[in-house]
């Protein structure tokens, strides 16, 4: 007897207020899967989508003049490691996680980063 499954729909919602020169003032995020109700506040956002037919990654990247550097070091820092992890999730390929995570912490030694890392 065959399983059936059930086919349901998730929805992420960016809500993105500019100013008049269209730079971001306010962004805020909910999503139906979050563990919260309402928008929440973020200073920055990066979104990668693949596109299968032209082969190529679009990106949107968007942040507000809140971002302050220190924090933007710190963002991108925990990036590179949420890279490292999902690329090893999606792949299996452990040596490759590994050179990520290895460059990961080659910024953080360089930006002094880990003793400002919660």
């Amino acid at each position: 007897m065959k399983e059936s499954t059930m086919s349901r729909t998730s929805e992420i919602k960016f809500t993105i207020q500019l100013d008049d020169k269209n730079m971001p003032k306010k962004i805020e995020w909910e999503a139906t899967d979050a563990g919260f109700e309402g928008k929440k506040v973020c200073n920055t956002m990066m979104i990668s989508l693949w596109d299968k037919e032209e082969q190529v990654t679009i990106g949107i990247d968007l942040w507000t003049k809140e971002m302050l550097v220190d924090d933007m070091n710190i963002h991108f820092f925990q990036i590179f490691n949420k890279i490292s992890d999902t690329y090893l999730r999606a792949t299996g390929n452990n040596e490759i996680a590994q050179i990520i995570r290895n460059f990961s912490s080659e910024f953080a030694a360089k930006l002094d980063l880990l003793k400002k890392v919660k």
